[in-house]
């Protein structure tokens, strides 16, 4: 069996570094999302917002484009993520009725 050549491994390191990035910033992100959830819930705001998601949606969609992602990709990865939020903020507010 051949040896695993170097560049290959020094692009799959890189690519486990940039993975436990994404998993950090994951992490930070809804710990903010979470923080908007329990605001919303004491303002007896609606869990989801329609008019911010679209916005973000093509915000993140035209940084995607700017930055040679697909934008088709970025929209399904923010849409994931959103529903999760929403999700939460949804558990936020059933326990604070």
């Amino acid at each position: 069996m051949s040896e695993t050549p170097a560049e290959l491994l020094r692009l799959r390191a890189s690519i486990d570094n940039i993975d436990a990035a994404l998993i950090h910033l994951l992490a930070e992100r809804f710990k903010c999302t979470q923080a908007v959830g329990e605001l919303k819930a004491a303002e007896g705001l609606p869990p989801a917002d329609m008019e911010r998601e679209e916005r973000q949606v093509a915000r993140l969609r035209q940084l995607a484009d700017e930055s040679g992602l697909d934008p088709a990709f970025a929209e399904k990865f923010i849409g994931f993520v959103i529903a999760e939020v929403i999700h939460h903020h949804e558990r936020i507010a059933s326990r604070t009725e």
